[in-house]
């Protein structure tokens, strides 16, 4: 399932991220009658008792795990999620292996070229046929034979670059820059890396209704910093960049592939040096620029909206959102300019890059060696049935987590998570009434917006539909592209269409959580509900440290830098007086400072305006869940377990969901791109501004953990 992960507001973490379960211990009760009590939730082994947790609370929590743990050859990160998140996809794999078993009895063999016309046609009609019986298939049946047409390698590799032959004849007709415009339009639905990508969502100023934007895209690099950045790295990485262009090129039979390589190269390194920084990105007031179709042409004189919006398939747009004019106007520019030959090469690479992972040996290994291996630091691929998983979950991803619910999901979760957001409500209820630094009627809106928050736990009360999608067991780019298409066609359906409160853009069997400014919801699939964020058999403590602050971290967005600027119905509206706008911007730079500070690679730190948001979801989620957790105890003292308070479980409970070790390629390019920051800094960035966690483990002048209590940031 192909979520667009452009309209949610803001994700706990990206994708990539893991997950360790912590091994729990638990204490036993010999009175059979009598209800165990709860144990500590915090693994110990992983403790570095050479650390003392005033200096580095980080490392005196994982100190033991970071030094005893080698990052799997498969992976550009380790850590508390990616254990996680590898024991759901075990999980699935039996589910999805199960479902498979029928049509992976006999090794399928790559259908024969028919001798005649008579057998073409047969061929030709039998595929309709398969198609049009899509709709009979259950889900089972289309998660087994899309299961099966990945792992079953010899159809892959006797197919070769043969899937993708009728797109690359649409590439190759491509004869002016109209025609351009219409392929771009055309491309959408191929879900490849192009000049812009349009997708359907809320109207951010109308949550009523759905409205089309247009957002910058289409690098191949994974920030536009990399193709101008002089550093000795970035180099490298351009040069390998190239060479990778030229590669698949050539597998692909192009003819003077070196030459049409550079072209790609500098045709996006122009586009690059138009787009927007990541920082500008995150601007929702000026990302927001509505036009008609009209006043967009005037906008881009040489980009036809008309001519693209009958391509993309979706008819009159009426109103559109330009995300960033100024890089469409340069855009609309370039497709004036520059040649449609190369063009022609820029869109045929980004077709083989996309769909590569899913065509032959030769092309699967030039991509994992440059997007895995040079990118990300990653040692060598994943195994085959591991990239089968990921990619069925990417087609059916709702019918997978059906089945993954039925079995995995436990109830008795979902009933103390409600318990759990409760209390976070009340929490932020009577943190805004304390607010010293606000106004009564900011007050006011701010309490409003959070009544109106909707949580969503576990799985979705409404499953996406794939009766449209057509499976072939022998057809695995085939799948890839019809998937594509069909998920396209299930978003461009919204317009016109009442905003379906239902959906979810996650699906149950996902590790992550999010907020979604649009619908004012917060969300948490079923399978970050696990040790150590859940643990039903640990302390409370422990919870609200960890699954508590996740859902803290979420509310928190709701009033973050960006999160703030919606009312409770989803709106984007300012309804905060501009004294108090002023003061929340101060203290949010307090935080910029801070993080901007940190340094975790040589010549690289993080940016603080980037992670701002993320930043502030952490510092008063963490905040709100310590209150909440507070209140749960309803006037009781929290009991000493294995010598630990209850304030000291609170914050190891989140201290241990973020041991996480990076390979320094991946680490550089989340610091460019990520939104959130580095694990080590979601830890001891947090905690120095919380007067708590000095009560919890005696912080004085001259620690490690202690900042000036005139410099500490408090905001919700």
């Amino acid at each position: 399932m192909h979520r667009i992960t452009m309209c949610l507001g803001a994700a706990f973490l990206i994708a990539g991220c893991g997950q360790q379960e912590a091994e729990q211990s638990s204490a036993v009760d010999t009175d059979a009658g009598a209800e165990a009590p709860l144990g500590l939730g915090i693994d110990t082994n992983n403790f570095d008792a050479t650390v003392a947790p005033q200096d580095n609370f980080y490392e005196y929590v994982n100190g033991k795990w970071l030094e005893g743990t080698a990052i799997p050859p498969d992976k550009s990160n380790y850590g508390a999620f990616t254990e996680l998140e590898d024991q759901a996809e075990s999980n699935q794999r039996e589910i999805i292996e199960n479902a498979a078993q029928p049509y992976m009895d006999g090794e399928t063999q790559p259908a024969a070229e028919p001798a005649t016309a008579a057998e073409a046609i047969a061929q030709e009609e039998q595929a309709e046929a398969e198609e049009e019986g899509a709709a009979d298939e259950s889900e089972a049946d289309k998660i087994g034979k899309f299961y099966a047409s990945f792992v079953n390698s010899a159809v892959i590799e006797e197919a070769g670059v043969q899937p993708l032959q009728d797109e690359l004849e649409k590439i190759g007709n491509i004869k002016t820059p109209e025609d351009l415009v219409a392929y771009a339009g055309y491309s959408q639905k191929l879900g490849l890396a192009r000049p812009f990508a349009f997708f359907v969502n809320q109207d951010a100023k109308n949550s009523l209704e759905y409205i089309g934007y247009m957002f910058q895209n289409g690098l191949g690099l994974p920030d536009r910093d990399y193709y101008s950045d002089a550093g000795e790295r970035f180099t490298q990485i351009r040069a390998s960049y190239l060479e990778y262009i030229e590669k698949l090129l050539t597998l692909a039979g192009v003819e003077n592939a070196a030459a049409k390589a550079q072209t790609i190269m500098e045709l996006e390194t122009r586009l690059a040096e138009a787009s927007w920084t990541q920082i500008a990105n995150r601007d929702r007031d000026k990302t927001y620029n509505k036009h008609t179709i009209e006043s967009a042409n005037e906008l881009t004189p040489g980009l036809d909206w008309e001519a693209f919006t009958e391509a993309a398939g979706i008819g009159d747009a009426g109103e559109v959102v330009i995300s960033q004019p100024s890089y469409f106007e340069a855009l609309a520019t370039a497709f004036q300019e520059v040649p449609v030959e190369h063009w022609q090469g820029y869109f045929t690479f980004h077709l083989l890059d996309t769909y590569a992972p899913y065509l032959s040996e030769p092309y699967v290994t030039a991509n994992f060696d440059f997007r895995g291996r040079t990118l990300s630091g990653i040692e060598e691929n994943e195994p085959r049935w591991k990239r089968g998983v990921q990619a069925a979950n990417a087609v059916l991803g709702d019918a997978i987590g059906k089945l993954y619910v039925e079995k995995h999901f436990k109830p008795e979760a979902k009933e103390r998570m409600d318990e759990m957001v409760a209390n976070l409500r009340q929490a932020f209820e009577m943190s805004i009434d304390d607010l010293e630094w606000m106004s009564e009627e900011t007050k006011q809106e701010a309490q409003a917006k959070l009544a109106k928050f909707t949580p969503k736990i576990g799985y979705p009360t409404k499953w996406d539909d794939y009766s449209g999608l057509a499976v072939v067991v022998d057809e695995l780019a085939g799948n890839m592209i019809r998937s594509n298409a069909v998920e396209y066609e299930r978003m461009i359906d919204k317009l016109g269409e009442p905003v379906d409160r239902e959906e979810w853009f996650m699906t149950p069997q996902t590790v992550n959580a999010y907020y979604n400014s649009g619908m004012n919801e917060i969300v948490f699939p079923a399978a970050i509900l696990q040790p150590p964020f859940f643990n039903v058999e640990a302390d409370d403590a422990v919870n609200y440290g960890a699954i508590g602050a996740v859902i803290g971290h979420e509310f928190s967005h709701g009033f973050d830098d960006q999160g703030s600027k919606s009312d409770g119905d989803g709106n984007l509206r300012n309804w905060w007086t501009p004294a108090d706008l002023e003061e929340f911007r101060e203290r949010g730079q307090g935080l910029v400072d801070q993080y901007d500070a940190f340094s975790p690679l040589e010549g690289m730190n993080v940016k603080g305006e980037l992670t701002l948001g993320e930043n502030i979801g952490d510092l008063a989620g963490l905040t709100m869940a310590h209150r909440a957790w507070e209140l749960s105890l309803d006037g009781e003292q929290a009991p000493v377990i294995e010598g630990f308070t209850g304030d000291q479980r609170f914050f190891m409970g989140w201290a241990q969901i973020w041991r996480r070790k990076y390979q320094e390629d991946e680490l550089r390019k989340r610091l460019l791109t990520d939104p959130h920051s580095p694990s080590e800094f979601r830890v001891n960035g947090v905690l120095p501004n919380m007067p708590t966690f000095y009560e919890a483990f005696p912080v004085e002048q001259g620690d490690g953990m202690y900042v000036p209590s005139d410099e500490r940031v408090s905001i919700w």
